[in-house]
Parts: C-alpha cells; sequence; structure tokens
C-alpha cells in the first residue's frame, strides 16, 4: 500500500459534484491534541456552540476508535482564524484536515492553501460546487432542513391563515439556506410577517422576539435556526403572554427533545452532530486509505421530531 503522505495527492484529486449545502453554526475546542495514532488529522472548527462541541467531541472519540491523531483549533467564528488554524496544520504535517468552516466564502483560500501543501480537506456540513480539489464532505442539507419545519406548520395549519415570525442565525450561506428552504416551502396560507437575525446568540435572538411579539402580538408560528436560539426565543414570548406561539426548530440536542416533549417547541429537525463528527472521521481514513465503498460526499440524516416520534430522534451527542 502506499504511504499516507502518497494518498494525499490521489485523495485530493478525486473528481465529483454536489451541490452547495450547508449546516448551522460551528464550534470546537482550543489547539490540542488527541491520542497518537497512524493517521494524523487535523480539526478546524468554526466556534463554539453546543452544536460544534458535540462535533469536536466526535471527531476526537472516532479518531481514537481509527487509530488516528488528531489537532483541534477553534476559529471563533471568524474567516481570517480559520486560515491561520489551518496553516498552523499544515505546519504539523498532517495527513488530512477536517473543516467545519466559518464561512463557504474563506473555503477557495482554504482549500488552495492546503492544496499547495498536498494536504486534502474533508468538510464537514459543506459540499462545495467544485468538489474537484476536496477530498469529501459530510453534508447537511439545510434547504430540506428548513422545508421540514415549514412542512410541519403547513400541516398543523390545515389551510387556514396564520402569521410566522423568522429568527435567523448570523447572516451568511449557511443561515441563508437555511431560512431560504423554510420560505420556499410554506404554503400560501402562512405569511411571513418578520425575519430578523439573532446571529446563534440566545440573548440577541431574545431581544429579536419580544421587538417581534411587540409589533406581532398576533403571531402564530416561529422559525428559529438553532435550539440554543429557540428556548430564548420561548422564555421571551411566555413573558409577553404568548404561550400559544408554537416554535420550530434546528439541531435535535437532548434538550431540544425534551423541549419538543414537553411543548416549549413544537417541532425540530434533528442533525446529529455526533453522525456528522463520525462519518468525517470514518471517510477521510477510508478514502486516504483508499477503501472500497467510501462514499466522497455523505449526506446526514434528517429527522422531523414531533411528540409522535420521539423514540426516533437520533443521539446528537457522544457520552
Amino acid at each position: 500500500m502506499n504511504s499516507v503522505r502518497s494518498r494525499r495527492t490521489v485523495a485530493a484529486s478525486l473528481a465529483g459534484a454536489a451541490a452547495l449545502v450547508f449546516s448551522g453554526c460551528g464550534s470546537g475546542g482550543d489547539s490540542g491534541g488527541a491520542a497518537d495514532g497512524a493517521v494524523s488529522l487535523g480539526f478546524v472548527n468554526g466556534a463554539s456552540t453546543h452544536f460544534h462541541s458535540c462535533l469536536l467531541k466526535a471527531v476526537e472519540q472516532e479518531a481514537e476508535a481509527q487509530d488516528a491523531k488528531v489537532y483541534s483549533a477553534n476559529s471563533k467564528q471568524d474567516a481570517g482564524t480559520e486560515l491561520s488554524n489551518i496553516e498552523d496544520m499544515i505546519s504539523r504535517n498532517v495527513d488530512a484536515l477536517i473543516v467545519q468552516t466559518v464561512n463557504v466564502d474563506a473555503l477557495e483560500g482554504d482549500i488552495a492553501k492546503a492544496r499547495s501543501a498536498g494536504i486534502p480537506i474533508y468538510l464537514t456540513s459543506v459540499a462545495t460546487s467544485d468538489m474537484d480539489d476536496v477530498l469529501g464532505a459530510a453534508v447537511v442539507d439545510l434547504k430540506k432542513v428548513g422545508a421540514l419545519d415549514a412542512q410541519w406548520i403547513e400541516k398543523d395549519a390545515g389551510g387556514g391563515a396564520a402569521t410566522v415570525g423568522v429568527v435567523a442565525g448570523a447572516p451568511g450561506a449557511a443561515s441563508d439556506l437555511l431560512v431560504g428552504g423554510f420560505q420556499e416551502a410554506l404554503p400560501k396560507n402562512v405569511k411571513v410577517v418578520a425575519d430578523q437575525p439573532g446571529m446563534f446568540n440566545p440573548a440577541k435572538a431574545q431581544d429579536v422576539a419580544e421587538n417581534m411579539i411587540q409589533a406581532h402580538p398576533d403571531l402564530d408560528y416561529a422559525f428559529v435556526a438553532n435550539e440554543e436560539m429557540a428556548f430564548a426565543v420561548r422564555k421571551a414570548f411566555d413573558a409577553a403572554g404568548a404561550e400559544d406561539v408554537r416554535i420550530v426548530s434546528v439541531n435535535g440536542t437532548e434538550e431540544g427533545i425534551a423541549a419538543v416533549e414537553d411543548g416549549r417547541l413544537a417541532a425540530t429537525v434533528a442533525n446529529s452532530a455526533m453522525t456528522i463528527g463520525q462519518t468525517a472521521v470514518r471517510s477521510v481514513v477510508g478514502l486516504l486509505d483508499r477503501r472500497e465503498g467510501v462514499d466522497k460526499i455523505s449526506d446526514i440524516p434528517l429527522v422531523l421530531v414531533t411528540k409522535d416520534n420521539l423514540s426516533e430522534a437520533p443521539q446528537y451527542c457522544p457520552k
């Protein structure tokens, strides 16, 4: 078998194409390393939300299971820091990079930098439109995520006129795809009366929700771009006497599923951070080793979770 270093060139040149799709927000730990292994991986995470903490844990645990060494870094939602982290991983001479990108616009430079060093990049949550220079991707179809929440509202509204407020994430491709998929799938009888970014920040989301319910006291539904913000939105609505507003959200965390069960959330779309992290590491190791049956693009399963199917929610975070 060829050495890992020589496999890089083969892996980086694998051809393929996929539509651009994004996932929720980013995270990870500060720079660090896990156990020694035969393959060394760099994991560049995007920020410090619950999603990314779980993603980091999944990457580290699966790397250990695959006898791989992993170094991690946190880009703290800054594209410049992301590039610096990638440069640091290159200096460590890792065999491949796993990247939960901060911004799709930053990817071109990131990929070029790694490619010039002969180090392939594997993407989590997003696949670029041209995958020729990328090892692979574990993809979450955020347009479909948004559409699933919209379909729940359509069914719940039952053809009657209804209003919905949107608490988006941070402006950019990830939130735009999520909200776009939601709005495109809404039926004509459901009208979006407010759409403001919560910046994936619960405190900001609560402020947005307070203003939203004051402006639209008869609001029927709210679509919130992640569960951490959704809990803050629920708090704001309840304080304003708007307990009847039904909230749909995204992630499928343990807390989110509990909130669906007790009625704080009406529905949420589960896309497991654990599954994303495990898929990324397994795929990278398999693609570097040129194993048969390893897909370049892996679609992460999505589950619309309501009170009727709580048991179908996948585990979100590793133990």
